[in-house]
């Protein structure tokens, strides 16, 4: 409580907890975006890859790169990686994404295509906001592999030493 008393009514204000609330936080409202489809774009980025997303309302039909997400990413675990944002938004079956996605590896992409989601789903619908911010999805994890040095083996692992 770093409040600054200019007055000594003030200061019998803070003692007697009267004094009126000062507003630290400022609420934004922020304007949906969309284009003249109705849909919401963003970019998703993972490691190498990078996730181009549409979202619009609908079934909840899931296309990236033209092929159905039980074809794309086969994996259990990618395709649950992809549902996250709508679970966490409650929004389940009620948006079809289009995504294209290039570089990286199949997880890279699923997580590319997940920060796509999450970020064009904020921007369709603001109030989605807080509880997709909350859940970290709007946040782009910055880890990228490490390069490699010269002198070295890989990035760190030096060549075998010989001792004769």
């Amino acid at each position: 409580m770093a409040e600054q008393v200019n007055s000594l009514e003030e200061l019998g204000q803070v003692a007697e907890g009267t004094a009126p609330a000062v507003e630290t936080e400022e609420v934004i409202n922020r304007d949906p975006v969309r284009d003249e489809l109705g849909r919401s774009y963003a970019t998703g980025k993972r490691k190498d890859a990078v996730a181009r997303v549409w979202i619009k309302p609908g079934s909840g039909k899931v296309t990236v790169n033209g092929k159905e997400i039980n074809v794309y990413f086969a994996r259990p675990v990618l395709q649950m990686i992809l549902k996250q944002p709508f679970t966490v938004a409650g929004v389940d079956g009620q948006f079809d994404v289009q995504a294209t996605v290039k570089g990286g590896g199949l997880s890279g992409q699923a997580g590319a295509v997940k920060h796509g989601i999450s970020k064009a789903l904020q921007l369709y619908d603001p109030t989605l906001r807080p509880a997709l911010k909350a859940a970290g999805f709007l946040t782009r994890d910055s880890r990228v592999v490490e390069r490699k040095k010269y002198g070295r083996a890989k990035a760190r692992r030096s060549f075998q030493f010989s001792k004769r």
